[in-house]
């Protein structure tokens, strides 16, 4: 994979050209001193000129942009685990592609993964005053409230996309469609250690949701069956020690 890097933020975006430029100036703005950071784009099937636009506003910034292209758009959570796997940084920062969340926001969730002893971790953001309407509010809270009351993962609000977790515990995880609302309910069945930091939120002013309250909803209780299967069936061994170790130990000791 070559050398290693500190930081990559992952965007999937479909049809966000309206929104990728202004989204990737903050980023870069904010990340520009850190060192290694790049930003990794997941264009899912875009029919606009997403891909195209990003690339000239990466180039003019003289940042680190690596793009991955889905013929066909598979969803949130298929372009996160392209990205994911494209990625060549120890820590990954997911982010919607839509301008809603705050690259600002960045650095706090860094700090935040600095106190953390755990190596499998999710830093989970939490959009406490959200800038969409009251029916999205409502259906979110619901939402929120059922998965925590099945699930315990400790997150207030599991559909934010800007999360920061490493690369190597994300591989560890089950992946599926719509598995990017579950990522800190993965994590602690893994093991793993979950934080939530409160971040901005901000209105979309161009482009339009991928989601509806239909789709929502839908795979929302489909997944959340699954889920809780999977955490249900999932077993975490705690090694001791190897039995090569103990073997080598042994002779050592009779010798």
């Amino acid at each position: 994979m070559g050398q290693e890097r500190t930081l990559s933020l992952v965007i999937p975006a479909k049809d966000e050209a309206a929104n990728i430029a202004s989204l990737l100036i903050e980023a870069f703005g904010v990340m520009r001193d850190y060192h290694g950071f790049e930003v990794v784009l997941v264009d899912d099937g875009s029919t606009d000129n997403t891909l195209d636009t990003a690339i000239r506003t990466a180039r003019a910034l003289g940042g680190r942009l690596v793009t991955v292209r889905h013929d066909q758009s598979i969803g949130q959570s298929g372009a996160l685990a392209s990205g994911i796997r494209r990625a060549r940084s120890r820590l990954i920062v997911t982010m919607d592609g839509d301008g809603q969340n705050d690259p600002a926001d960045i650095p706090a969730l860094l700090q935040k993964a600095n106190t953390l002893t755990n190596p499998d971790f999710c830093i989970a953001g939490y959009r406490k005053n959200r800038k969409d309407t009251a029916w999205k509010r409502f259906q979110s809270k619901l939402a929120n409230r059922v998965r925590d009351a099945l699930l315990h993962d400790g997150v207030p609000d599991t559909g934010c996309g800007l999360k920061l977790f490493p690369r190597d515990t994300f591989l560890k995880l089950p992946w599926f469609d719509h598995g990017h609302r579950f990522i800190p309910a993965l994590v602690r069945g893994i093991g793993g250690e979950i934080a939530v930091v409160e971040v901005n939120h901000r209105p979309r002013t161009a482009g339009t949701s991928k989601y509806n309250a239909w789709n929502r909803a839908w795979a929302g209780i489909v997944d959340l069956l699954g889920v809780l299967w999977l955490l249900h069936r999932t077993r975490v061994p705690m090694i001791r020690e190897s039995a090569e170790a103990d073997a080598r130990a042994s002779l050592a000791e009779r010798s």
